[in-house]
């Protein structure tokens, strides 16, 4: 009888707690705001209803059909883990238009050009927990310069299937037809909207326009190669023919080069392409981006996030060549578990992947435990790089050692630039105005792995994490600077910090730029230690352009071991493998093949 009660009052909770899930309908085609928004029938046009609720365990939203939406989804939701709040997206396109989208001025690492404008964002996450986004072949078209995703203070967040692009990219692409003396005729891209006015090119936008600088990229269709390159729009001239192609007229040839195609960008910091801030288990799969605006997908002190099938190249049968506008993932003072697997990356304007925290200078000790510090990038600055409880790093600018470590307490923030940290402990006195301090709590172990990384203008990955780092299985196709950076330094971008453990094992590389592996410290002094400590390099198989594949700096206990190297005229190691200031090298057990030039 007792058991039999039991039972009933357990199937009543059940009951009663699946009769409070709500399921939320959108329709922007044939809905209307009037309606419930909680049948089929009565659906929804806009978001604005679901912006104003907080979604409860169960509960659900339900986008019955593609369309346009000139505001956000701003959701707040409150699941739980054995009741999400999902989020469907039926498939086709979805229009998102900025004019009367979320907008919220941002902080953004690396990005900060323009840090007080307030950015347009489509899908806004703020304060969400334990939701679930399925958009499984929903594509998500930006119609003017925005955020296309935000997390805000989440945590797990899980995000699948869904497409990125953007109506008008904010990267202009004209490819060249013919090169003669004096000038070259060029085929804009379709995407590419522009004017010609008194033989001066207008890029124009959604929102936007600009005259084109002298930063280029040019994409060589048969070496499939991506570089920089420096065009004076001073010295161009642009006529429009009457087929509608373009001819560029010039005293100088700055390197036109006949089937190539040239891209172009405002290289204003101003957007990000996904943003994620303050957020812990976040997870994005089966994510395909045909454009991005602004420095990537940036995940800002984040905890444990999982990207997992993500490509990122030109919409097939677009004729595009680019994708990102700058990075395609970067990670600023994250912690946790970073991992990359499975993944397409290419067709960017910066690095592929990068990983680091950030200096702050002392600009002044206040009182034996109290140091009052600064971000001094002009690009990075004014989010929250501390918090009481975490651990930091006094570092030495030139020689970037660490001369001890301590715990905040509290932060006292005086502006966007400068903060006063209140210590556990008493500083020691080597510790002196102009030293760094990293947040080493706000250092992640990263595993990168089963990844193809090409058509990158710059380095594939930078990583600069104490904790463990993996680099398996991946393929670096011809990256135009190395294919991965190690770097370090507190004078420049002030991108943190030393490594400690490092396994880069069982990839392929195919004629990168060199040195392929650059572990570069940018201290300017040696110490009594190294910089960097404990890489392997194990099981790779390198295919050269030169002979340079591997230079460090500063660093101690280096493993070289089982790799196979290709190159044309290749006779012993000392010829790929370059060492300076460094100890503990281990080289052993590798095969060179001599190939062909």
């Amino acid at each position: 009888m007792r058991r039999r009660l039991l039972l009933m009052i357990l199937l009543f909770c059940y009951a009663a707690a699946t009769a409070q899930r709500t399921t939320y309908y959108i329709h922007p085609g044939q809905g209307n705001d009037a309606n419930n928004g909680v049948h089929p029938a009565q659906a929804w046009k806009t978001f604005n209803h679901i912006n104003q609720l907080i979604l409860q365990p169960g509960d659900e939203v339900e986008v019955l059909a593609a369309g346009a939406f000139h505001g956000s989804l701003v959701l707040r939701a409150k699941g739980t883990a054995r009741q999400p709040v999902k989020v469907k997206f039926a498939p086709g396109r979805y229009d998102f238009f900025p004019d009367s989208a979320f907008k919220k001025a941002l902080h953004i690492s690396n990005t900060n050009d323009q840090p007080y404008e307030p950015k347009a964002m489509a899908l806004v996450f703020d304060s969400c927990e334990h939701v679930q986004v399925d958009a499984q072949g929903a594509t998500c078209m930006l119609r003017g310069k925005m955020i296309e995703t935000f997390v805000n203070y989440s945590k797990d967040i899980r995000i699948n299937g869904l497409t990125y692009d953007y109506q008008r990219p904010t990267v202009s692409e004209l490819t060249v037809t013919a090169v003669s003396n004096g000038y070259a005729d060029a085929v804009i891209h379709p995407d590419s909207k522009f004017s010609i006015q008194d033989s001066l090119l207008t890029w124009i936008g959604e929102g936007w326009h600009y005259r084109p600088g002298s930063y280029w990229q040019v994409f060589d269709p048969v070496t499939n190669d991506l570089s920089r390159m420096e065009i004076d729009p001073e010295g161009l001239r642009f006529v429009l023919q009457d087929n509608g192609n373009v001819r560029i007229f010039f005293k100088r040839d700055p390197g036109f080069k006949k089937g190539c195609t040239y891209q172009n960008r405002d290289v204003t910091r101003d957007c990000a392409g996904i943003f994620m801030q303050y957020s812990s288990n976040i997870a994005l799969r089966n994510i395909h981006i045909n454009f991005m605006h602004g420095m990537g997908v940036v995940s800002q002190y984040c905890r444990n996030i999982k990207m997992d099938s993500i490509a990122v190249r030109p919409a097939a049968g677009s004729g595009r060549t680019c994708a990102a506008w700058a990075d395609i993932l970067h990670f600023s003072g994250c912690s946790g578990a970073i991992e990359v697997n499975n993944s397409y990356l290419s067709a960017a304007n910066d690095d592929a992947i990068n990983v680091h925290g950030t200096y702050l200078k002392i600009m002044k000790i206040t009182a034996p435990n109290k140091l009052l510090v600064a971000f001094m990038h002009p690009q990075t600055f004014g989010f929250n790089a501390f918090a009481p409880g975490d651990s930091i790093a006094y570092v030495h600018p030139e020689s970037l050692l660490s001369t001890g470590e301590n715990v905040i307490v509290n932060v006292t923030k005086l502006n966007d630039k400068q903060y006063l940290l209140t210590l556990k402990n008493n500083m020691p006195a080597t510790v002196t105005t102009g030293d760094v301090v990293e947040n080493i709590s706000a250092t992640p172990q990263v595993w990168v792995h089963n990844t193809t990384l090409t058509r990158i203008p710059t380095r594939g990955l930078l990583v600069t994490t104490r904790r463990k780092v993996c680099i398996d299985h991946n393929t670096f196709e011809r990256t135009h600077m190395s294919a991965i950076l190690i770097n370090d330094d507190a004078a420049g971008w002030y991108e943190s910090g030393m490594v400690k453990d490092v396994s880069i094992s069982s990839n392929t590389f195919n004629n990168c730029g060199e040195p392929v592996i650059n572990i570069h410290p940018e201290n300017t002094m040696s110490g009594k230690a190294a910089v960097h400590n404990n890489i392997t390099v194990t099981h790779n198989t390198f295919q050269l352009q030169g002979k340079a594949l591997l230079a460090a700096k500063s660093t101690a206990n280096i493993d070289f071991r089982g790799n196979t190297i290709q190159a044309a005229g290749a006779k012993g190691m000392d010829k790929f493998l370059k060492f300076e200031q460094c100890t503990g090298v281990h080289v052993a057990y590798n095969k060179i093949v001599n190939i062909r030039p």
